[in-house]
């Protein structure tokens, strides 16, 4: 594995820069609760990836790709969740518009915008109900295993690999986002962004319903 290492790094960073619900949704609270809601939200993210390298890793996720119906159920789950979650941050910038005047002082209290708790669940939810992670772990993981290697530790040590760079990349991206804290605190920009992230999450949504299974 040791020679296979650096090129599947090379790989899970693309996958992890791509943008996606992820980062559209993390973008999203961080624009309403700055960086911290940016880092719980990316944390959920990267818990329920440890879900999914945790099922790989007892083969439940082989069962969920096995599965047409599960897959399908837990799609569709995923692409209600994405269209409500689109449909809040629309609701929201149209309440914000609506309160610019109250809003236009609240740069300190706009943290509690989004609470933690509520920016790690929706993360974590977000993730849950994408079963393409699944098939990331069954696909893209073996890939990176050579024959005669316990497959058990080499799967582990690459999920934990992925994970930790997922880790990474949501904390320099919540920074980033704490970095734009003077501009994400203008009422017009962060109405803005409320706004493209609706339509965005509403669209990815509607994508993923009408995705194809495999």
């Amino acid at each position: 594995m040791p020679h296979l290492l650096l090129p599947f790094i090379l790989v899970v960073v693309v996958l992890t820069l791509t943008p996606g619900p992820d980062m559209v949704l993390v973008l999203r609270n961080g624009s309403r609760g700055g960086s911290r809601a940016a880092w719980w939200t990316g944390l959920g993210c990267c818990a329920g990836i440890a879900v999914y390298a945790a099922a790989s890793a007892l083969g439940l996720a082989a069962v969920l790709a096995a599965s047409a119906t599960a897959f399908l159920v837990i799609k569709l789950l995923g692409a209600v969740y994405l269209v409500h979650l689109g449909v809040r941050a629309l609701w929201h910038s149209r309440r914000a518009s609506s309160a610019a005047a109250a809003a236009a002082t609240a740069t300190s209290p706009q943290a509690a915008v989004v609470r933690r708790w509520s920016a790690f669940r929706q993360g974590l939810v977000s993730n849950l109900l994408n079963p393409k992670i699944a098939l990331i772990f069954l696909t893209l993981i073996p890939q990176f295993v050579s024959p005669g290697e316990p497959a058990l530790l080499t799967t582990g040590i690459l999920a934990a690999t992925f994970l930790a760079l997922a880790v990474l990349w949501w904390r320099v991206f919540s920074l980033a986002i704490g970095g734009l804290g003077r501009v994400l605190a203008r009422e017009r920009v962060r109405t803005a962004v409320e706004r493209v992230s609706g339509v965005v999450l509403i669209g990815l949504g509607v994508r993923v319903a009408l995705t194809a299974n495999r």
